[in-house]
């Protein structure tokens, strides 16, 4: 047995991967200026123990400079060399984007497996991916990034039980493959793809015959979004303190305060350093987003490292094509007020207070329901001003247009006339507007 897989080995009696976290972040830099390392290196032993890693030692790293062969420096690889020892570490997770050489290199000098950020994060969503769209995008990011890794040496292409086998299992003893197979697994997984995406597209169309606006909830990972889904909702979506526990979209109707229903979709956590081939992956999921009558934007505001996760989360809405076509349509939504002391929560409120009211963020707290009413009337104002609101009148035999307006607009109210026919308030999409006053003869309602 190799010094390697007796690394991948070694685990508690639970069965889980004993498993160091290493926190190696240059000294100076962008990310050395907006992201404080503490929360970096909390944020990658969230990451590990999302795939119920056992986590026995998280080691910062303050680097002056990348090493071209081991990235850290040569006293640094000993010293966690010795830890990796000491501990019966069986795998180490690298926070950082490694090359294949670098990995190498570390998994001979510790004796251990070694995975980087972008190994990590596929390992997550490679468990966590539900649907089939969902399983298929990973596994083109995961072979992607295998292909990457084919130096001098041959990888696995055995797809393993939720997950893609960085960790140990049948998947480690390793199978002799080239660039030609899984450049062929590739092209067929992209083929599925694009019958999944159709299929989803007609879907999306039945849904935009509907009359419902889409309310789509972005945010950073952990920010709290499927709570805030299930408490609005009513659902029972998997909502962990947990990083990526939401993988695949997912949809559910609501009612705003007036009666007017929407649909509102809950989408990935975003991460700082997502893997492009992840973004470029999950574009499709996300489609659900850029299609978003509102998006909310929810924000883990009690997090130390909040405002840089914003950026983050804009930073990769700007790489979706969204950020500035769709600033008219983002409510930033300030969540876990629960987590605020009195003080925190005051300067929050005047912070708040000093946007420009349409930009005016609305604080909530997901956990306790605290300022969801006031979220929902934003909501609710937000897609009133992007619509328009019309008065029509239905005859008494006009059974089939009735049943057509409750099919395609929203329908504010009815009243009876004397003679059985209707009297109609309706909320109508701008694309549907023609339509409706030509089918109906609407006119615009004076107080809508």
């Amino acid at each position: 047995m190799s010094e390697e897989q007796e690394g991948i080995d070694r685990a508690p009696d639970d069965g889980r991967t004993r498993a160091i976290v290493v926190g190696p972040y240059l000294s100076r830099g962008p990310a050395s200026l907006s992201r404080d390392p503490e929360a970096r290196l909390a944020e990658a032993v969230g990451l590990a123990q999302a795939i119920d890693l056992d986590i026995v030692a998280d080691i910062p790293v303050t680097l002056s400079e990348v090493r071209p062969a081991t990235y850290l420096g040569k006293g640094k690889v000993e010293e966690i060399g010795e830890t990796v020892r000491e501990q019966e570490a069986g795998l180490v997770s690298m926070d950082c984007q490694l090359s294949p050489v670098q990995q190498r290199n570390l998994e001979k000098a510790w004796g251990a497996k070694v995975i980087d950020r972008t190994g990590l994060i596929l390992e997550i969503f490679g468990q966590r991916a539900r649907t089939k769209e969902g399983a298929l995008q990973v596994e083109l990011a995961h072979l992607a990034y295998q292909k990457s890794r084919l130096v001098r040496s041959w990888t696995h292409l055995e797809r393993q039980r939720g997950g893609f086998g960085f960790l140990g299992g049948p998947g480690e003893t390793q199978i002799e493959t080239d660039r030609r197979l899984i450049e062929e697994r590739m092209r067929r997984i992209e083929h599925d793809l694009d019958k999944v995406k159709r299929t989803r597209g007609l879907h999306r169309k039945t849904r935009r015959d509907v009359p419902y606006p889409v309310v789509a909830l972005v945010g950073y990972t952990n920010a709290g979004k499927s709570t805030l889904f299930n408490r609005l909702t009513r659902a029972e979506v998997l909502a962990q303190d947990m990083l990526f526990a939401t993988l695949d979209p997912t949809l559910r109707q609501i009612r705003l305060p007036h009666g007017a229903r929407v649909l509102l979709s809950d989408t990935v956590g975003f991460i700082s350093d997502l893997p492009t081939m992840l973004v470029s992956a999950f574009r499709a999921t996300l489609e659900e987003v850029t299609l978003a009558d509102v998006i909310l934007h929810v924000r883990d505001v009690s997090h130390e490292d909040s405002e840089a996760q914003a950026r983050d989360v804009e930073a990769i809405l700007e790489e979706l094509g969204l950020k500035g076509e769709a600033e008219g349509r983002i409510i930033e939504v300030w969540n876990k007020i629960d987590s605020l002391d009195a003080g925190r929560l005051e300067a929050m409120r005047i912070a708040a207070r000093g946007f420009d009211p349409q930009r005016r963020p609305a604080l909530v707290s997901a956990l306790t329901g605290e300022g969801l009413d006031d979220l929902l009337s934003r909501i609710e104002n937000l897609l009133a001003a992007s619509r328009t609101t019309l008065s029509l009148e239905v005859g008494p035999a006009d059974g089939q247009g009735l049943a057509w307006l409750h099919a395609h607009v929203e329908v504010l109210s009815r009243q009876t006339r004397e003679d059985g026919g209707s009297r109609l308030v309706v909320r109508v999409a701008p694309e549907r507007v023609d339509e409706v006053r030509r089918r109906y003869g609407a006119s615009p309602e004076s107080d809508g």
